[in-house]
């Protein structure tokens, strides 16, 4: 595990190796993930989250510090999943693979829900603040990575401020599935992609990328 995760997780008290033990923390694990998500993660308490899994109180603190170690090792262990996905955008017919790349991740935070907890502890954690900004950075420089490949082959717009778009996509990931969210209304991932592709690509080179077989060269350089 990484220092800053040991940083902010902490020293767990006991890491199980029998496999009755490993069952009685991923029990742990999982019901502290339907309690946070049904109650919320205040009105959560170790003792409800012990019995929800079918064992003491005693044995929530074996195995965890408090329940924002418990919640933090959601976190890490589902941090892939919840991270949004990395565009590609020098393959054949970006916006389709976009969308899909879009619904797939949509579906995953269905899925997971454990993200609904984190607007509540943000605020409070600045360590929990911290971790999740370093990982949209990460995501960030991968984005811009792929953007930079796609100026290589002139693909993008000439006078494109990658950097910028960059984290305009970014956010726009996030907050397609957020507002889903708040609105109830199911989020046109299609018209999300379409959105993120005007922004990289010129009218021109769009409408050659989606017009070529993927066993083909997209694209010749500008």
């Amino acid at each position: 595990m990484p220092d800053s995760d040991d940083l902010l997780i902490g020293e767990f008290p006991f890491l199980p190796k029998q496999e009755r033990a490993q069952q009685k923390r991923n029990a742990l694990l999982e019901s502290g993930q339907i309690l946070f998500i049904s109650k919320g993660y205040e009105q959560t308490t170790a003792k409800e989250i012990a019995a929800h899994a079918g064992v003491a109180t005693g044995t929530f603190y074996r195995y965890f510090s408090d329940k924002r170690q418990l919640l933090m090792s959601l976190l890490e262990d589902k941090l892939d999943k919840l991270l949004p996905p990395e565009p590609s955008w020098i393959s054949h017919d970006p916006v389709s693979l976009l969308a899909s790349l879009l619904e797939a991740h949509n579906k995953r935070l269905n899925e997971l829900g454990i993200q609904r907890v984190l607007p509540e502890l943000v605020m409070k954690d600045p360590g929990l603040a911290e971790f999740l900004g370093d990982a949209r950075r990460k995501i960030h420089s991968r984005i811009l990575l792929g953007l930079k490949q796609a100026e290589e082959k002139g693909l993008t717009w000439e006078d494109l401020d990658l950097e910028t778009v960059a984290w305009a996509i970014l956010v726009l990931v996030e907050n397609g599935h957020g507002k889903e969210g708040q609105t109830g209304k199911r989020a046109d991932f299609l018209e999300i992609s379409k959105v993120m592709c005007r922004m990289v690509f010129p009218p021109d080179v769009l409408q050659q990328l989606q017009n070529t077989d993927e066993t083909n060269n997209p694209i010749s350089q500008k």
